[in-house]
């Protein structure tokens, strides 16, 4: 069943919504879209069948797939030459959240004068107040929630640093959320981008301010995550039995649903996972959904003094006694979809501790972190995420 509502974003969803793509931009007499979209989803079939639909309807759609990685300004830049010799008039970004981020990023140069980083979201920089082409936004992945997304994080080429850029403007004018395209997802990208989401929803919540909206909001979408993230990562490894198609279907959809959420959600704000995340990729180019998924029962251990109520109310929604049995949890489920426990099992070593706490510290989303978090606070988060022998033998 497709299902259509707005909040504020206009959002179809269900099997099979991404086929009103053609009618839709008809109906906004939009007839050459950029098609946005990374590497990987290129290479699939179903963008395939989805240009063909376009084609056949009378539209000039072009492809812009060079994204990959974390999202850089030369993808954006690149992206926005071919939006200007395509005479495109949209854009449809398709993918994870580097390409609808990548997509965003790209409608912004083509009314906006100068480097992509003068937008920037940092006092003093120049205002998103031109006009941007119409967005369209198509999620693969059920992670990050860029599809209801005011913001674009897009990676400085040499430094690696994360520049946010903000503006109501960016928010796409339509979102299908359609399960069937996660169906070719690798086990270990559900499993990444889910615990992105999962930690999406677990930061907003614990957040400090008052936004009961957002907590709302972001309980819901954890239930969904405890109810569904493991079902739809067994679920994506192929001749898994016990499996039911209709239960793994419905799984991505409240997957997809629940990122969504959680991007909502965040709008109360973030804390310290983000920022330790943020340095993960910056220092050792590690995926911001890993590095969320391996932080995440660490920084909700540091989270927890002074917010038991919380962690009760959290585990109370998915069935658990008390704060501490939903932070083992957080370790089971990352057994279950084949996360690792340690940062040391991505690479990451003690050599680049200095480093990543520095980043960390300067990184502005463990400002609204529940508990103040300082220097040093950093580093044991590290230490104890990298994994010790003797943190080893206790996991």
């Amino acid at each position: 069943m497709i299902s259509e509502y707005q909040f504020p974003t206009k959002i179809t969803a269900g099997k099979g919504a991404s086929e009103q793509l053609p009618s839709f931009l008809k109906d906004q007499g939009l007839h050459r879209p950029l098609i946005v979209t990374d590497r990987g989803v290129a290479k699939m079939s179903f963008l395939t069948q989805l240009i063909d639909s376009l084609k056949k309807a009378d539209l000039t759609p072009t492809l812009f797939s060079e994204v990959w990685g974390n999202p850089t300004k030369k993808q954006v830049e690149a992206g926005a030459d071919s939006y200007r010799v395509q005479f495109a008039d949209c854009i449809v970004g398709i993918g994870g959240g580097a390409a609808i981020d990548v997509a965003k990023a790209i409608a912004i140069l083509i009314h906006h004068k100068g480097d992509l980083f003068d937008y920037e979201d940092r006092p003093g920089a120049k205002s998103i107040d031109q006009t941007i082409p119409p967005i369209i936004a198509i999620p693969t992945t059920a992670g990050t929630g860029s599809e209801v997304g005011r913001s674009s994080v897009i990676s400085d080429d040499q430094t690696k640093i994360k520049k946010i850029l903000f503006s109501p403007k960016l928010m796409p004018i339509k979102v299908y959320l359609d399960p069937t395209l996660t169906l070719d997802l690798p086990a270990s990208i559900m499993a990444t981008t889910g615990l992105d989401a999962l930690t999406h929803l677990l930061e907003a919540y614990l957040a400090k301010g008052v936004h009961p909206l957002c907590d709302g909001i972001a309980l819901e979408g954890i239930t969904m995550v405890a109810r569904s993230l493991a079902i739809a990562t067994v679920g994506a490894k192929k001749h898994t039995k016990g499996v039911d198609d209709d239960v793994y279907l419905a799984a991505r959809m409240d997957m997809l649903h629940a990122a969504m959420m959680g991007a909502v959600a965040f709008q109360k704000g973030l804390g310290v996972t983000h920022s330790c995340a943020h340095a993960l990729s910056t220092v050792c180019d590690l995926h911001h959904g890993l590095a969320n998924g391996i932080l995440l029962p660490y920084t909700m251990e540091f989270n927890f003094k002074g917010q038991a109520q919380k962690f009760k109310a959290i585990a109370t929604r998915i069935g658990l006694k008390d704060g501490q049995s939903f932070i083992r949890w957080i370790h089971q489920l990352k057994k279950r979809i084949e996360i690792p426990t340690f940062l040391s099992e991505a690479n990451v070593t003690k050599d680049h501790l200095d480093q990543l706490v520095d980043v960390a510290f300067s990184d502005g989303c463990h400002q609204c972190n529940p508990r103040p978090v300082l220097k040093k606070d950093l580093h044991k988060i590290f230490t104890i995420a990298l994994g010790t022998s003797r943190n080893r033998k206790k996991k």
